[in-house]
């Protein structure tokens, strides 16, 4: 075995390791391989082996994605930005995540009444407080 097949198949068990633990983006894998030292033409070269295998599916983390931070009570705003900074075209996210889906709003009030209860706001102060707190959450100002 030649140095060069050994390290394709060296990168290509460290994203098999990554991927049986969670789901990643491309851009997760290249990032976390190319910190670990391994070069760039190898590292796509794995990837994109990876991905006709079915192996890794950028589609499959967006789906995997937005369940898991949708039930921890992050809204769609949230989540599109942390699927951007995780290397995922606006595109993908577009198909996948929708805003107006009613889903979010059982989603906010199910937030809201965990931090809050349900008690409604007892003056201004308290409600601004809430709102923020929702927007911080990722929620948009129609859905709060």
């Amino acid at each position: 075995m030649t140095e060069t097949e050994c390290t394709a198949e060296a990168v290509r068990k460290q994203a098999l390791n990554m991927l049986a633990r969670r789901e990643h983006s491309g851009a997760e894998l290249r990032a976390k391989l190319a910190a670990k030292g391994f070069p760039s033409d190898i590292i796509d070269a794995a990837l994109g082996d990876l991905n006709r295998s079915g192996w890794q599916s950028d589609e499959r983390f967006v789906e995997a994605f937005i369940r898991m931070r949708g039930e921890r009570g992050y809204g769609p705003v949230r989540i599109r930005a942390e699927l951007r900074e995780r290397g995922i075209d606006d595109e993908l996210i577009a198909s996948h995540l929708d805003g107006r889906d009613s889903s979010w709003l059982r989603r906010l009030q199910a937030v809201c009444v965990k931090r809050y209860g349900a008690a409604p706001p007892a003056d201004f102060n308290e409600k601004a407080k809430r709102m923020r707190f929702l927007q911080t959450r990722g929620f948009t100002a129609e859905q709060i």
